[in-house]
This record gives C-alpha cells, sequence and structure tokens, in this order.
C-alpha cells in the first residue's frame, strides 16, 4: 500500500487489503503509514507544540548512517549543542599532538627533531644520539651496537633517518663471523675500521676487506652471503650500514674499493654515490657517504642542497658539530643546514651520510 504525501485517498475508508490507513496528522507514524521506531519518535517539548498554523508537521525522519559510521551523541556547553564522536582520538593521533605542541617533530623514518620556531618557521636543527643510549648486545664472539632498530632490538623513535636505515658497530672475535644469510631490496656498505673482514656470497664474489676499504653489495632480487674475521688471533671491528635502494627488484651486486689515509686526512673524502663520482663506490639511491680523518684544530665543512639532510656518525676520537661536541659511537641527525660544518678536537675518523 502506497501513501500520497498529500491527503490520502484511504484516510477515511479502508484499503484494498482491508487495512484502514491512519490520519497524516498522527505523530507516531511517517508519511508512507508505517509505525516508526521508538527512538525516532518526537520527544514530549516544545517542538510538539502546534504551529501557528494550528497543523501537526512531521518530524523528517533521520538518514540511516553509512556502513561504519560511528553513533554520536549530542553535548551541551554553555547553552549550546555540538555533536562529538563517542570514541576518543587514537593514540597516535593524541601524541602527535601532544608532541607539537611541545615544538617537536619527527623526521622523515623515525628520529625525532628538536627546534625553535622563527617567525613561524622552524630554525635549523641537529638531534644527537649519543653512543650510550645505542642498542647493545654482547653475544661474546660478537659485541655489536646498533645507532637504528635491528633485529632483537627494538626502538619506535629511532627506526632510521631518511634513507639510512641501519648503522652497526661489530666487533668480531678471532675466527668467527656470520653464517650464511639472505638479503634483499638493500644496499649494504661495510667499513673496516681494523683487522681483516671476509667476505664471500652466493654471486661467486669473495675478498678480504682491510682498514679504508668499502664494501658494497646490492642485495636485489635476492643474495646469500656470509661474513667473518678473517684473522685468527685479531678481532676485527667494522660498520655495517644499509641504506634503502631507489626502487625494488635490482639486479644482485658486488663491489669493493680502498680509500687511502692521505685521502682522508683532513678532508671529507666521498667513498658512495648514486653515479659512482670520483672512484667512489655506486649505491643506488640518492645518498651520498663521506669518510674523513680529522686531527685536533682540523676544520671541514661540507654544503648541502636545498631539501637535503645529513647524518654525521662519530667513528673514534672527538669532535664538535656546531655546537655540539661528539665522541666515538655518537651520531646526529641534522636538517634545515645548509652545511655540514665540522671541527676536530683530537684524532678521529667520522662518516658523513648526505640524504634526500
Amino acid at each position: 500500500m502506497r501513501c500520497d504525501g498529500g491527503a490520502s485517498r484511504y484516510s477515511s475508508s479502508r484499503s484494498p487489503r482491508g487495512r484502514r490507513c491512519l490520519p497524516l496528522s498522527t505523530a507516531r507514524y511517517s508519511l508512507c503509514g508505517r509505525r516508526q521506531r521508538p527512538s525516532h519518535r518526537l520527544r514530549a517539548s516544545a517542538s510538539r507544540s502546534l504551529p501557528q498554523d494550528g497543523k501537526h508537521r512531521l518530524r523528517e525522519r533521520p538518514r540511516p548512517r553509512a556502513i561504519g559510521e560511528r553513533r554520536s551523541r549530542t553535548y551541551r556547553a554553555h547553552g549550546r549543542s555540538s555533536r562529538e564522536p563517542r570514541h576518543r582520538q587514537p593514540l597516535g593521533v593524541r601524541t602527535r599532538m601532544r608532541d607539537r605542541a611541545a615544538g617537536r617533530r619527527a623526521g622523515a623514518t623515525g628520529v625525532a627533531l628538536i627546534g625553535t620556531a622563527r617567525d613561524g618557521k622552524y630554525a635549523p636543527m641537529i638531534t644527537v644520539r649519543r653512543s650510550n643510549d645505542r642498542g647493545h648486545f654482547d653475544h661474546g664472539w660478537l659485541d655489536t651496537r646498533h645507532t637504528f632498530s635491528f633485529a632483537d632490538y627494538h626502538d619506535p623513535r629511532h627506526m632510521g633517518f631518511r634513507a639510512l636505515r641501519v648503522i652497526n658497530e661489530d666487533r668480531v672475535a678471532p675466527g668467527q663471523g656470520f653464517g650464511t644469510h639472505g638479503h634483499r631490496d638493500m644496499e649494504i656498505l661495510s667499513y673496516v675500521l681494523s683487522g681483516r673482514l671476509a667476505h664471500r656470497d652466493s654471486m661467486g664474489s669473495g675478498s678480504s676487506l682491510g682498514p679504508g676499504e668499502v664494501q658494497r653489495m646490492t642485495a636485489g632480487t635476492g643474495v646469500l652471503h656470509s661474513e667473518f674475521n678473517g684473522s685468527d688471533s685479531e678481532p676485527v671491528h667494522f660498520l655495517q650500514i644499509w641504506i634503502l635502494p631507489g626502487r625494488q627488484g635490482l639486479l644482485p651486486g658486488y663491489e669493493q674499493r680502498a680509500f687511502p689515509e692521505e685521502e682522508r686526512r683532513g678532508r671529507l673524502r666521498l667513498v658512495a654515490s648514486p653515479d659512482g663520482a670520483d672512484g667512489s663506490v655506486t649505491i643506488h639511491q640518492d645518498a651520498r657517504v663521506h669518510a674523513g680523518l680529522l686531527g685536533g684544530g682540523d676544520q671541514v665543512v661540507l654544503s648541502l642542497e636545498a631539501d637535503r639532510h645529513a647524518w654525521v656518525q662519530v667513528v673514534r676520537g672527538k669532535l664538535r658539530v656546531g655546537d655540539e661536541t661528539l665522541s666515538a659511537g655518537d651520531g646526529a641527525a641534522l636538517s634545515e643546514e645548509r652545511e655540514v660544518r665540522l671541527a676536530g678536537v683530537d684524532a678521529s675518523e667520522v662518516l658523513v651520510f648526505d640524504l634526500a
């Protein structure tokens, strides 16, 4: 049965099926003559009083909620009502709002950057990651420290910086090492500080690296390799660095270069770049890695293009980055800077990452 929007033709007679159609003035019924749900009845309030024309008007039925839409409540404050969601904001949203209110901003992949506002803009920022704050595990044959989250060490505040994903400082006992294991879709650099690091992989590469040598392995679609101490008498001390590639599914590859001390002393020597410039190893990412050896009083400056970021990792010794003094194992993230200015406090070794 259908009722018209105006006066019903069945308003005073029986319907074809013998059911009386109720008059339109009945407030409990909608225009179609069906009984409304109790929650939609007119409330006993001023809204139920007759208008000036003396006629009842039916209340418009509320629209049905969309799938997944939450029911809301009406709250009254200072004489005005406002509709607010019943649920609270998710914890992550509340945390970000709290952090912003405190003047903190998060880096692209998790490192918090501290800065101050100047005329509505953030001033250049530097965040120091102290050596003792890194993840540390001593497995007997391996003493390792993780600048960023890695393996059993997880810190959501330190998941990497820009495309830089891992900096592990490893000391491996004589005759020990990492057995055969696999990687994929990662640019892996090894930078030896002392001792000898031996390497074998499923591409047929086999090598031994000494101090000042850099090895690059593109894991790409997948590669198996092993790394171990190439000496039976002294430990090997090296950095393992992971950089996210610009794209996935690359052909696995291997490269190794030596950078003598004289090329790194008193300057920042390019050791890895996307185009293999100046004899550096080639990495498949818009990132450049520089290595330097500084003496006390030495000063070097690395210029950064607009919208670039830098990570400084002190390998040994002590130096200053701007107004911050860093010691061996310390790292620092720099954003919104146009240059990285380093000053040696004593004999030191440093890596500087220029990142998009």
